[in-house]
């Protein structure tokens, strides 16, 4: 198959192939368009599943990591940028798990990114979150509404 669309043809003018599958499992019907002509379709396939989990995970950094820009545009200073927010999400997801946290890995980065210049540990700040965000109730206070 050629492309003979004006634009579509002058971007890319040589041969591709075309793939059906069916998701066995959402019983979807995608189509594929390759440049690759030596792998079976069912690998061609494989390739754009595995694919689009990754552009899920990086959609997911984007989201959470807040990476809405690069610093560089180099390859160096944009992998930099990328292993960063990866190295930070997993360490947040470690100390999730370590003190056995009820939040969310979100939750947690946004208030690790509040409190970045506090010098206490991370348990004990997570704590003191916590005990902030549910105060005891003051027994001597009056009650407008009786």
């Amino acid at each position: 198959m050629i492309l003979t669309g004006f634009y579509s043809h002058k971007g890319f003018p040589v041969p591709l192939r075309r793939i059906k599958y069916i998701d066995p499992k959402t019983r979807k019907r995608l189509v594929f368009l390759t440049n690759q002509f030596g792998l079976p379709a069912l690998s061609i396939a494989d390739l754009y599943r595995c694919r689009w989990q990754v552009e899920l995970f990086f959609k997911w950094i984007k989201q959470h990591l807040r990476i809405k820009a690069f610093f560089g545009t180099s390859e160096n200073a944009v992998k930099t940028q990328i292993w960063i927010a990866i190295s930070v999400y997993v360490l947040v997801a470690i100390v999730k798990k370590r003190l056995n946290l009820p939040r969310s890995l979100y939750e947690n980065l946004q208030i690790l990114s509040l409190t970045l210049c506090e010098q206490m540990p991370l348990n004990e700040l997570l704590a003191q979150i916590d005990t902030d965000q549910n105060p005891s109730p003051v027994h001597n206070q009056m009650n407008l509404f009786d």
